[in-house]
């Protein structure tokens, strides 16, 4: 038997410019952090020969993996060829939910099978290939960000140059900024949520419109400024980066906010947040907010949403468990 966990991840800034319509073009950029919230996976030998039971939402019991319903499991496992297994999936936040979790979950999978087949895979490696399936293969309208946020773990500034190829720099910062900035972030439940395919596809197509080109420039500019101000110890300008670019994140495509998101965003700046945005590609999931600590009452008791504690995460998918396995 082997377990694994691969975490979610939170993006603050640049999201949507990793989507190869605009990075192909324009390079695009994400900051953002893994946190200690996961996707679990377990795979070990099934007990009948020749059945291949998978369980996620559903159960699934196959003889012929091909006939497998499950999209993600179905390529990898036929990629592979590898059956006569069982894989269980858990996590520890719904999906859709706008923390990653499908990439998460594609990054798990692959570094399961991976270590259950004696093969080491490194982590770029994991990312770049969990990209390949999701966005060449099974064609979902998702860009590169959570792959790598997955695979690699830590608060990365994450570059996608033109030619497909993705850099990943860990965040140079203190640690007292970084324990400042964890204490200032707050994470909140909608009640929601939601597939976010009819977002990205179209936000995808706004991707080449020249006035959704000047915007996601714009938000690149601000991940480096973002950056930057980590880095040289600034946080107080943290929750305004966070602000503006959501305002230009929300222009990107129709679904992004509603009238209910744009409220409870309001209420919140209203009530001591510096700033916010909705996590995921939008429409519903959590809210993420910047707000210093001697304001944190007023802001939770004003929204009165499910509040998701979390803190950032350094190790990205790893290897958690490694038990008796039967190999002929």
């Amino acid at each position: 038997m082997i377990i694994t966990k691969t975490p979610l991840r939170v993006s603050f800034c640049g999201g949507g410019s990793d989507i190869p319509a605009f990075y192909r073009a324009h390079g695009g950029c994400v900051l953002s952090t893994s946190i200690n919230k996961y996707m679990f996976i377990m795979i070990h030998p099934y007990f009948h020969d020749g059945m291949t039971v998978l369980k996620y939402s559903k159960t699934e019991i196959v003889k012929d993996i091909k006939d497998i319903e499950h999209s993600i499991f179905n390529y990898v496992l036929n990629k592979y060829n590898l059956c006569g297994v069982e894989i269980t999936s858990m996590a520890d936040i719904p999906a859709g939910t706008g923390l990653g979790s499908s990439s998460s979950f594609t990054v798990g999978l692959l570094h399961t099978v991976n270590a259950y087949m004696g093969k080491l895979t490194s982590k770029p490696k994991l990312a770049e290939n969990a990209c390949e399936i999701e966005i060449e293969h099974l064609k979902s309208p998702i860009g590169k960000q959570d792959q790598y946020a997955a695979a690699m773990g830590g608060l990365n500034f994450i570059r996608f140059n033109a030619n497909d190829s993705v850099t990943v720099d860990p965040l140079l910062i203190k640690k007292a900024v970084s324990d400042e900035l964890q204490e200032n972030l707050l994470m909140f439940y909608t009640g929601e949520v939601r597939n976010a395919n009819e977002i990205l596809i179209e936000q995808t197509a706004n991707s080449i419109k020249s006035d959704k080109i000047d915007n996601l420039k714009q938000m690149c500019r601000l991940a480096e400024t973002m950056k930057e101000e980590l880095e040289n110890g600034n946080i107080s300008v943290f929750g305004d980066i966070l602000n503006e670019s959501w305002q230009l994140k929300k222009s990107l495509a129709s679904g992004i906010s509603s009238g209910i998101i744009d409220d409870i965003y309001d209420t919140a700046i209203k009530n001591g947040a510096k700033g916010g945005k909705l996590l995921g590609a939008g429409g519903a999931g959590f809210f993420l907010f910047y707000c210093e600590k001697d304001k944190q009452a007023n802001l939770r008791k004003a929204i009165n949403l499910k509040e998701l504690p979390f803190s950032f995460e350094n190790d990205g998918t790893s290897i958690i468990f490694i038990g008796d396995k039967y190999w002929d």
